[in-house]
């Protein structure tokens, strides 16, 4: 990612999400559903590998084009983003039908790379950015990706803002100065894609 337009999200964030205060009162932490117990969401970079038993010319290893889509031989571009491999194989058998009689083919998808994954970290950092990872990350782990807390930080006023699917953001006050002191555990969440955390 260009370093003017990392700057940018990073300023954005600020500007968004500096200025207003984190909820008021005790938040349900064990609310926030933890993604690694959830299938994994496709998103652009991906690589995938699919297979269509019995018909190994349609099998094929792809990556996920910015546009969200992959290209499968005889069934043309497919969307991919958004969707979990469950979801894509679904839809990739369902086209399937128009070329192939076998009822019995069998499709699967499996994810061989992921790098759709990145977390922003913005505010009173070392090291604002954005993170792409290859692993799920917490809240600690994404703090020490950008270098910690500054001199200049409030760690015990951190907010995590996550997109809803209705479009909403959702601000999760985060106790960062107790984290690190091993204090207050529930709220080390693990980050979701797109997730921002900001230190105030």
């Amino acid at each position: 990612m260009p370093a003017k337009t990392l700057l940018l999200l990073v300023a954005l964030a600020t500007l968004l999400f500096g200025c207003t205060p984190a909820p008021a009162g005790p938040y349900n932490y064990a609310a926030e559903a933890d993604p690694r117990g959830q299938e994994f969401v496709i998103g652009v970079a991906d690589a995938l590998a699919i297979r269509v038993w019995k018909n190994p010319e349609l099998t094929t290893d792809t990556r996920v084009r910015p546009d969200g889509t992959i290209t499968m031989p005889l069934l043309g571009d497919i969307q991919a983003v958004g969707l979990t491999p469950q979801q894509l194989k679904q839809a990739i058998t369902k086209k399937l039908q128009q070329f192939v009689r076998d009822e019995g083919a069998v499709v699967t998808v499996a994810v061989t790379e992921v790098n759709s994954y990145k977390v922003t970290v913005s505010g009173n950092v070392m090291q604002p950015g954005v993170f792409p990872s290859r692993a799920y990350l917490t809240v600690v782990e994404a703090v020490a990706l950008a270098g910690g807390p500054n001199r200049f930080a409030s760690p015990d006023r951190a907010v995590l803002m996550r997109k809803q699917p209705d479009g909403s953001v959702k601000r999760i006050p985060i106790d960062y100065e107790s984290l690190a002191e091993g204090k207050k555990l529930e709220q080390n969440l693990v980050l979701r894609g797109g997730d921002i955390l900001f230190v105030p």
